[in-house]
């Protein structure tokens, strides 16, 4: 069997039904299928003690990490060089674990996010990341940091929602650019976006003329970025183009 690698999403979501017809839909082509979510995937909870964990805390080198620590757990298994898919910040960290990866067959990105200042470029207008508060919030976090007071929550207007201001700070500066990164993927890609989704959050296009590697670009009708009731169509183009690109 070809592995299939899948880093889940951002927080709270699990998109491509994850846990139903989405693995199944892979593993009926001929592929082993693992199904993961970072440290970082809840906004906030607890795992075997009483501290709390979550992409409150979560920096982008430790999301990082966590590819690189389930990528191993797949070579451990005898698969050395998975497919990978990855959906919204899961789609955005794939590409940097793709780049250090050359021997990864296909990559597919669901609304994978542009990274680098983006977000908070445009947060006025998405109201993600404190929105139009992000400059205060961003000074009060460096202001936190300062005091040694950095792993303190703040509550923010836009997701994440709340974040430790350590967490908050790194993930306005620390995240590089998808699209910069484009250069570096030789595989095959699809990158999918959906309609009422922002081209320049989710760069598909600027993705695909800069990869290295052929890159397929497809824009969903009548979709969200969780792809609510379009989670069908979404499974309809991936298990094909990865049987088109990888199994014929």
């Amino acid at each position: 069997m070809r592995p299939i690698h899948c880093r889940s999403t951002g927080p709270g979501i699990s998109r491509i039904k994850a846990r139903s017809s989405g693995p199944p839909s892979l593993t009926a082509l001929g592929f082993a299928c693992l199904a993961f979510n970072r440290r970082g995937h809840d906004i906030l909870s607890v795992r075997d003690s009483r501290a709390a964990e979550g992409a409150a805390f979560q920096t982008t080198a430790e999301a990082i990490a966590d590819n690189e620590y389930a990528a191993s757990w797949l070579r451990d298994k005898g698969y050395d060089a998975p497919v990978v898919i990855g959906h919204s910040n899961g789609g955005f960290l794939s590409v940097q674990h793709v780049a250090k990866h050359p021997e990864t067959p296909a990559l597919v990105l669901l609304s994978a996010h542009a990274g680098s200042s983006t977000a908070q470029t445009l947060a006025m207008k998405t109201g993600l990341l404190g929105g139009g508060r992000t400059p205060e919030l961003r000074a009060q976090a460096e202001a936190m940091i300062a005091e040694g007071r950095g792993s303190e929550l703040m509550l923010l207007p836009g997701r994440w929602y709340v974040a430790s201001a350590e967490s908050y700070y790194d993930r306005l500066t620390t995240m590089p650019s998808t699209v910069d990164t484009a250069p570096e993927i030789s595989c095959p890609t699809l990158y999918i976006r959906g309609d009422e989704e922002s081209r320049e959050s989710y760069p598909a296009e600027d993705f695909a003329a800069g990869s290295n590697g052929p890159c397929d670009v497809v824009v969903v009708e009548n979709c969200d970025h969780f792809y609510k009731g379009r989670e069908d169509a979404i499974i309809d183009l991936v298990g094909p183009w990865l049987k088109k690109t990888l199994l014929n």
